[in-house]
C-alpha cells in the first residue's frame, strides 16, 4: 500500500479536491443558516443541532474519502468485491421493509441506534461499483456484447434493486439509480444492437407487470400523497397551503432573492414556512439568501465535478476506469437534476437531496466514497498519461 501511494499520490486532482471540499464547507455553512429556526421552533433544541450533526457526518465523510482515494479501484473487479457490494445493498433494501421506519412518507431508513441509515442511497453507490466490475471483466474477455451471458445477469440484479426501492416507496431514488445504472452500461462498450434487444426485452416486461399492476393495484400505486405531487407539479397555486405548499414557498424564496439575496442568514421562508429547509428546498433559502449568485456559485461547483468525471472516463484507456468515473459523474449530475428540478417546477417533487449541499449523513458520507474513487481514478489516468 506505502508503495501505491508513493507512485500515485503525487499525481492528485487538485481542482476536483478543491471542488469537493468547497461543496461541503458551503454546504455546511448553509445548513446552519437554514436549519436554526426549524431546530428551535419544531424540535426545541439548539440552532446549531443539525450544523453540529453536519460537523460529526463530514469529520467521518473525510476520511472515507480519503480512504477511498488511496484504496486501488481495481479490486471493483474481483468477484470478493463485487459479491460482497452485492450483500450490502440486498441486506439493506430487504431489512427497511422490516426494521425500517418512515421519513417523508417513504419507509427507506433504519437506525442502529447510534445512527440512522438509508438503503437506497447505499444502492446508488454500490451499484456503479458492481456494475462496473461486472462490464469490465466481460469487457475483458471479450463476452461484452453477448446479451444473455453479459448483459441480461446485471441487469436482473438492477431490476432487483428498482423493485425494492420502489416498494418503499422512494421514487426519486429509484429514478436516478436505474439512470446512473444505464450510464454506467452506456460507458460499457456495449455495442448499440444489444442496448435495442434489451429495451425491447424491458418494454415487453414492462407491459407485461406493469400494466396489470396499474388496473389491479392502482391503489397502491396512485396514492393520495403521488397524485397530489403530481397535481402540485402541473399547478401549485391550486393547493398552496397542501400539497403545493411546499413548492409554493419555495418560489417565494426564491423570487425574494433577488441577484445578491437578502443577507446570510436573512431568509424568511425558512422561519417555518418551508418545510426541513435544510434538506431537499436547501437551494431554495440559498437563493434567498444570495441571490442568483449564490446559486450559480453551487451549480457551478457541482457542475465542474460532473464535468471533469465525464472527462476523467472520456480520457482513460482503462474500461473499470472508464465505468467507475461515468458512473459517479452521473450520480452527481443526475441528482442533482432531480432535485433541483423538483423545486424550480421543471418535474414533480421527488423529496431527493442536493449532493453535497443538503443536510444527511449518509448522503454526505456515500458521495465522500464515490468522490474518493473518483480521485482514485484520476490519478491512475495522470500517472498513466506521464507514463506513456
Amino acid at each position: 500500500m506505502k508503495s501505491y501511494i508513493k507512485k500515485y499520490g503525487k499525481y492528485i486532482d487538485y481542482p476536483l479536491l478543491f471542488a469537493y471540499l468547497a461543496l461541503t464547507i458551503f454546504g455546511l455553512i448553509m445548513i446552519y443558516s437554514s436549519s436554526m429556526a426549524w431546530s428551535v421552533n419544531y424540535y426545541n433544541d439548539s440552532p446549531d443541532r443539525f450544523y453540529i450533526q453536519q460537523l460529526v457526518n463530514l469529520a467521518i465523510a473525510y476520511p472515507v474519502f480519503l480512504l477511498a482515494a488511496i484504496f486501488p479501484y481495481k479490486h471493483f473487479k474481483k468477484k470478493w468485491m463485487m459479491a460482497t457490494v452485492l450483500a450490502v445493498i440486498f441486506a439493506g433494501l430487504i431489512l427497511v421493509h422490516f426494521i425500517g421506519f418512515a421519513a417523508g412518507g417513504a419507509k427507506s431508513w433504519i437506525s442502529l441506534g447510534f445512527a440512522n441509515i438509508q438503503p437506497s442511497e447505499v444502492a446508488k453507490v454500490g451499484l456503479i461499483f458492481y456494475l462496473a466490475g461486472v462490464f469490465s471483466n466481460k469487457y475483458r474477455n471479450g463476452s461484452i456484447n453477448k446479451l444473455n451471458e453479459s448483459i441480461i445477469p446485471p441487469v436482473i440484479i438492477l431490476t432487483a434493486v428498482l423493485l425494492l426501492v420502489f416498494l418503499e416507496p422512494d421514487l426519486g431514488s429509484m429514478v436516478i439509480i436505474g439512470a446512473v445504472g444505464l450510464s454506467v452500461m452506456a460507458a460499457s462498450g456495449v455495442r448499440l444492437k444489444p442496448f435495442v434487444k434489451l429495451a425491447g426485452i424491458v418494454i415487453a416486461a414492462a407491459a407485461v407487470f406493469i400494466i396489470p399492476a396499474m388496473i389491479f393495484a392502482k391503489d397502491l400505486i396512485f396514492t393520495e400523497k403521488r397524485v397530489g405531487r403530481i397535481d402540485a407539479f402541473f399547478n401549485p397555486f391550486s393547493d398552496e397551503l397542501g400539497f403545493g405548499f411546499q413548492i409554493v414557498n419555495g418560489y417565494l424564496a426564491i423570487g425574494s432573492g433577488g441577484l445578491s439575496g437578502l443577507g446570510l442568514g436573512q431568509s424568511i421562508q425558512k422561519l417555518g414556512y418551508l418545510p426541513e429547509p435544510h434538506t431537499d428546498f436547501i437551494m431554495s433559502v440559498i437563493a434567498e439568501e444570495l441571490g442568483v449568485l449564490g446559486v450559480f456559485v453551487v451549480i457551478g461547483g457541482l457542475g465542474f465535478v460532473v464535468l471533469r468525471g465525464l472527462w476523467i472516463a472520456m480520457t482513460t484507456s482503462d474500461p473499470l476506469a472508464r465505468m467507475l468515473a461515468a458512473g459517479v459523474a452521473s450520480m452527481i449530475g443526475i441528482q442533482s437534476f432531480v432535485n433541483l428540478g423538483g423545486l424550480s417546477g421543471i418535474i414533480p417533487l421527488t423529496g431527493v437531496t442536493l449532493p453535497f449541499i443538503s443536510y444527511g449523513g449518509t448522503s454526505v458520507i456515500l458521495l465522500s466514497l464515490a468522490m474518493g474513487v473518483l480521485m482514485n481514478v484520476s490519478m491512475f489516468n495522470k500517472y498513466e498519461k506521464t507514463k506513456k
